[in-house]
């Protein structure tokens, strides 16, 4: 691990999306509430919170941090095109720390999606998990990152 010890400890802030692509009709059942496993982005969302928080068991040599916020959003995307039909996410993770929370962020996008094919799986085996990628990240030496979207 990256000795940290001397790096004072400040506001960090990352954020990290990503999606979902699947057919119109599992849309559908996540949007009615019918999966069979229940509240599938209630679900999803818990199990995000969840994976932000053992970033570190999971990553070898992220450090355990005390997380602040964690938040994530969903935004159903209905089938448009050539343009499946998809669930986006978004996670907000922030601590007060001496390193970064984009592990955590980018951790928290894909186990949210992943519960998502989890629970959806039954209906759709085709879904594909896409685009996670850090969006912003504030905070320590580095200053401030902001991906440029083309």
């Amino acid at each position: 691990m990256v000795d940290v010890a001397d790096k004072p400890a400040t506001h960090r802030v990352a954020v990290a999306t990503g999606r979902i692509e699947m057919l119109a009709s599992t849309l559908a059942i996540i949007e009615s509430g019918a999966a069979k496993k229940g509240d599938v982005l209630g679900i999803a969302r818990i199990a995000g919170i969840q994976a932000a928080k053992k970033t570190s068991d999971l990553i070898p040599l992220c450090h355990p941090l005390a997380l602040t916020r964690v938040a994530l959003e969903f935004e159903t995307q209905s089938q448009q095109d050539e343009r499946p039909a998809a669930v986006a996410c978004t996670a907000r993770v922030e601590t007060l720390g001496p390193t970064g929370v984009e592990m955590e962020a980018l951790n928290a996008v894909q186990v949210a999606l992943l519960t998502i094919y989890d629970m959806c799986k039954a209906v759709d085996r085709g879904m594909t998990i896409q685009a996670v990628r850090l969006l912003e990240k504030q905070g320590g030496k580095s200053g401030h990152f902001l991906r440029k979207e083309p």
